[in-house]
């Protein structure tokens, strides 16, 4: 049996969730209010302040959909009680980040700035201009948003320079040698 799935999920206090009859659970909280639909053979019930998520049966799609549903929740409880944050690092002489207004202006080596605008419910920060912090309540949405600023120069082996997440290793090679 899937060990996630199983786990309790406690709900803490200013956080409310409601399941209604299509498996659709709305979690509101200080931070905003997430809702997301879940597959309708999953059972979520709620006791006193404790979540759990229960399977039908053990066959190979259930047992899938256990943990990964209990996961989402958790993150959405999360997400609405203290929100998620993903930092990024610009590494590279004359590459840099700066924020107007709601976008995000990264000058990366191209001919031209790369204007990023975040969707509604993200937040992102310019502390120095070689960091990037994207904020918001929904984990998938906060991560989508960091790897498309990353995909604008993801980091390359011989130099190390481009955008990297923060603490992220990068493998370097070595390169050519004289003879």
């Amino acid at each position: 049996m899937s060990r996630i799935g199983k786990k309790l999920l406690e709900i803490p206090t200013g956080v409310t969730i409601t399941v209604a009859e299509d498996n659709t659970v709305t979690v509101k909280g200080p931070k905003g209010e997430l809702t997301r639909q879940f597959h309708a053979d999953m059972k979520i019930n709620i006791e006193d302040n404790t979540l759990t998520v229960e399977r039908p049966s053990d066959n190979k799609e259930h047992r899938a959909l256990h943990g990964t549903t209990r996961s989402i929740i958790g993150n959405m409880v999360e997400g609405v009680n203290k929100g998620f944050e993903k930092a990024l690092e610009i590494i590279g002489v004359g590459y840099r980040a700066q924020k107007s207004g709601n976008k995000l202006i990264i000058n990366a080596g191209y001919s031209h700035p790369v204007e990023m605008v975040p969707e509604a419910g993200l937040e992102v920060e310019v502390p120095s201009n070689t960091k990037v912090i994207v904020k918001g309540i929904d984990k998938e949405r906060v991560g989508a948003l960091a790897a498309n600023i990353r995909a604008v120069r993801p980091p390359e082996p011989y130099k190390g320079k481009g955008i990297r997440y923060e603490g992220e290793y990068v493998r370097r090679k070595e390169g050519k040698t004289a003879k």
